[in-house]
């Protein structure tokens, strides 16, 4: 009853002309952003953060969930129509979605991936609902120990979920944590690591690290690529699946929704490794492998319903124990943290309304890419075709004045250009910038659990042993370090990720 309840009070709140405003910019922003490529829901989170100073705080998330959620919709459509994925996760989608697109069934696989991203997003919504308030209450019981032990945790998770390199990642974490220690300490109030320069003893600006690496870097990297010629090649044609397609797909579409949801909430996780795990998973259980890659329906629903449901499965950790999973939650971080909102169990006691109206805004937002995206195919294939010269200046303004409005001050601007010339320097050596990002938000927590930890103790270092659930989440860190350094679980991990 007192989901039911929490529901209600949710969609009241979701249900405003301003808030659905923001969730209908927000998909068709994420849709936008899912079909360009080269964009990605990093990079214009990062640009669309400092817009968040002026909105209403559940406005501004609401906003920013429907454009990550949104990118999984739109990349879909380019990926079956011109065989071309806007976004990481629907690689995988190309293989089978844009072979039964060349087959004539191009409408019914945009229906298959459109129906199974709107199946496996209300599931997601409905496990969200129905776990968080569990979840939140658990957390209430942690001290400083298990708070820092479950970000030792989640920064493990990310290093083995990572694609590439283990030691690239493990690199990218370690540098994050100490970018996380510039400015003034909050005990001693000593200035640390600011080189004397009075603009860094209140930190290194979490938007100004994101918007350099994920959007000026990403401007730079893409001018290299050539411009893409894209041409329509099959013809849409009947949006119903016939029933051979229907029988294949459906059972993907609940395997995939389970595995996205599972993978969705690890570290590290989301959409991308959760569209390839479904892939791999629909590939082994199918009783003609050799049809996948050749216009399988399984092989198009399974992923489209694991990138939907691991999309939105990766807000349970924020939301309730204020852990980022990937690196759009770590931005949602920053967007909370600019209305002073602390992410964590707290979120759920001191704002309900926007706890709750979040949740019910996912399922509205659903609803609205599918009816959006299927009649509005023409134009998103359409912009494809404005060439990249044109959009990257007006991209690269934008960025710019987004740096400028957060302190208005110059120096924010020149910090975000070394950030960004640093990013692309790292996208060539192949070092991810999510591991990064995370390690920035995280650092600063860490470090002060870790203190709090040991204030409590009085300097006693057991105490995240003595503790039975910090020394259990500590022992499951361990055991993920010792597991992925198996030499055949090495070797599984880098097929995974080849395809990536």
């Amino acid at each position: 009853m007192d989901l039911l309840n929490n529901l209600m009070i949710g969609f009241g709140v979701a249900f405003t002309p301003e808030n659905l405003t923001y969730a209908l910019v927000g998909c068709l922003l994420g849709t936008l952003v899912g079909v360009l490529p080269g964009l990605g829901p990093v990079p214009t989170i990062a640009m669309l953060l400092p817009i968040t100073y002026v909105l209403p705080p559940i406005a501004g998330l609401i906003m920013l969930a429907g454009i990550y959620y949104g990118t999984q919709y739109g990349g879909s459509t380019t990926a079956i129509l011109v065989n071309l994925p806007g976004e990481t996760s629907s690689v995988v989608t190309v293989l089978d979605g844009h072979a039964m697109a060349k087959n004539g069934r191009a409408g019914a696989a945009l229906a298959i991936a459109g129906m199974g991203s709107f199946f496996a997003g209300s599931v997601a919504t409905m496990l969200i609902a129905a776990f968080a308030p569990p979840l939140a209450e658990l957390a209430f019981k942690f001290g400083p120990a298990e708070y820092f032990s479950l970000m030792v945790l989640g920064l493990v998770g990310a290093v083995v979920l990572a694609s590439g390199s283990l030691l690239k990642a493990i690199c990218m974490i370690l540098l994050g944590l100490l970018l996380g220690m510039v400015g003034t300490d909050v005990n001693s109030g000593v200035a640390r690591y600011d080189f004397g320069i009075p603009e860094l003893q209140d930190g290194i600006g979490f938007a100004i690290v994101a918007m350099g690496v994920f959007g000026f870097a990403e401007i730079m990297t893409n001018l290299e690529l050539k411009e893409n010629r894209v041409e329509l090649d099959a013809k849409i044609g009947s949006l119903y699946p016939n029933k051979q397609e229907f029988q294949e797909s459906w059972p993907a579409v609940v395997r995939g929704t389970a595995i996205g949801s599972l993978l969705g909430i690890l570290p590290g996780g989301g959409a991308v490794l959760s569209s390839f795990a479904a892939y791999t998973v629909e590939k082994k259980l199918s009783k003609n492998p050799e049809r996948f890659g050749k216009g399988h329906p399984a092989g198009l629903a399974g992923p489209e319903a694991a990138n939907n449901a691991g999309a939105q499965t990766s807000f349970i950790p924020l939301l309730t124990l204020g852990i980022p999973s990937n690196a759009v939650m770590a931005l949602m971080v920053g967007a909370m943290t600019i209305h002073n909102i602390q992410p964590g169990p707290q979120v759920m006691t001191s704002h309900p309304q926007l706890f709750w109206g979040l949740i019910a805004s996912m399922w509205i937002g659903n609803l609205m890419l599918i009816v959006l995206n299927l009649p509005l195919i023409g134009i998103w294939v359409k912009l494809l075709k404005v060439p990249y010269r044109i959009l990257f200046p007006a991209i690269l303004v934008f960025c710019t004045i987004g740096v400028y409005s957060l302190s208005y001050n110059t120096f924010d601007i020149v910090v975000t250009v070394i950030f960004g010339i640093i990013g692309y320097l790292w996208s060539k050596l192949k070092c991810e910038g999510a591991p990064l990002l995370l390690g920035l938000v995280l650092g600063p927590l860490m470090e002060e659990n870790f203190r709090r930890a040991l204030l409590l103790s009085r300097g006693n270092f057991m105490t995240f042993l003595d503790r039975p659930l910090s020394a259990s989440l500590l022992g499951v860190a361990a055991l993920l370090v010792v597991i992925v350094a198996l030499p055949s679980i090495k070797k599984k991990r880098e097929e995974a990720f080849v395809e990536d």
